[in-house]
């Protein structure tokens, strides 16, 4: 079973294969995860496998995590080319994202001002307006759609809420007016008696539909890299990754494959 948690605030930097060197954040618990998907694929493993009773870091706290490692950095004159809200979960649950938000272009604007800030989202938070908000302010809000069916979302991405759907999240992304990212795990493999197998004709065809009418300026799409908390998922070779990201490409959108 994958058991891969940050137990720091701000870790890194590392090599992203769709970022570059990255600086991480880790808004939520650093001994367990938090998150409103529950994704079979998941290097941090299940929700129910590491539950935690630990508060969430203090916004002053994360301020001053980053603040002291920007400083170490440059002083190293350290390559970075993005900040990443990612780590143990949805980085837009802690509910002073928006805040943390605005100390982060702060302080990013001081010491690196060229560098990027990203966040990694599962969207499912959107309908908070301070959430939405902030998303828009950072320079690559990346946005995530595993399918155009919600049965396929309900077997990959597994959301906590009842209420999720895909039409619902892509009226959400539309209010970005095509300055997002969308990123897109294509697998296959089977779970808990269900095949899965988002890159058949049926489901590329309705996912790139609605990709089309978002209109991201960009798509990631990748496919598993590192160990999954259930052993039956297989990765989508390359060539079939690049067969999908071409036809995203004839919709006119740039797109970043990682294999």
């Amino acid at each position: 079973m994958s058991t891969i948690l940050f137990h720091e605030i701000v870790y890194g930097p590392v090599h992203s294969r769709r970022l570059g060197i990255s600086l991480g954040i880790n808004l939520l618990p650093y001994d367990g995860k938090l998150c409103s998907f529950d994704c079979i694929y998941c290097e941090c493993g299940f929700n129910k496998d590491f539950r935690t009773n630990t508060h969430l870091p203090e916004r002053e706290n994360i301020k001053a995590a980053l603040e002291d490692k920007l400083q170490s950095l440059r002083k190293e004159n350290a390559k970075l080319d993005v900040i990443t809200f990612a780590g143990n979960g949805e980085p837009t649950l802690h509910p002073k994202f928006a805040e943390i938000i605005e100390d982060t272009l702060f302080l990013r604007n001081l010491y690196y001002p060229t560098v990027k800030i990203s966040v990694l989202s599962n969207g499912m938070h959107l309908t908070k307006t301070k959430v939405f908000d902030a998303l828009k302010k950072v320079d690559e809000p990346i946005l995530k759609l595993d399918s155009a069916f919600d049965a396929t979302v309900r077997i990959i991405d597994r959301p906590n809420s009842p209420q999720y759907s895909v039409s619902k999240q892509v009226e959400l992304y539309k209010k970005f007016n095509g300055n997002f990212i969308l990123q897109t795990m294509f697998l296959r493999g089977e779970f808990e008696g269900n095949k899965i197998d988002n890159t058949t004709e049926k489901e590329v065809s309705a996912w790139l539909e609605l990709v089309r009418e978002m209109n991201p300026r960009e798509v990631m799409i990748y496919t598993i890299d590192r160990q999954t908390p259930t052993k039956q998922l297989k990765k989508v070779p390359l060539e079939d990754l690049k067969k999908i990201a071409e036809r995203v490409k004839q919709l006119g959108i740039k797109t970043n494959v990682a294999g």
